[in-house]
């Protein structure tokens, strides 16, 4: 069982910049994608990034293409969501999740391990 643990969120105002932590309890993460996703009120949960773990390859979605970006560090077993020029509509509730998979999976039900989620507010 791969148990996520998340830090980071908090509120801040448009343009700034945050970057949310996910660490993982899997000693080793070869064969792993790690996510983030996240969802606003009222609103599906919404793909952001994703990495493949043993090869450093990303992807990120559309909505946060240029602001966003996602990076591991392999000591800490951590993966990070790097955000910036931030907007009121990047408000929500991120997560972080894991899966094995040789592909960038974007859908959420193709994860099987997710973290408890952290509120990133963003004011204007």
């Amino acid at each position: 069982q791969v148990q996520l643990v998340q830090s980071g969120g908090g509120l801040v105002q448009a343009g700034d910049s945050l970057t949310l932590s996910c660490v993982t309890s899997e000693r080793t993460l070869n064969g792993y994608v790690m996510g983030w996703f996240r969802q606003a009120p009222g609103k599906e949960r919404e793909f952001v990034a994703v990495i493949n773990w043993s090869r450093g390859g990303t992807y990120v979605g559309d909505s946060v293409k240029g602001r966003f970006s996602i990076a591991r560090d392999n000591a800490r077993n951590t993966v990070y969501l790097q955000m910036k020029s931030l907007k009121p509509e990047d408000t929500a509730i991120y997560y972080c999740a894991a899966q094995i998979s040789p592909f960038f999976p974007i859908d959420q039900y193709e994860y099987s391990y997710w973290g408890p989620g952290t509120q990133v507010t963003v004011s204007s």
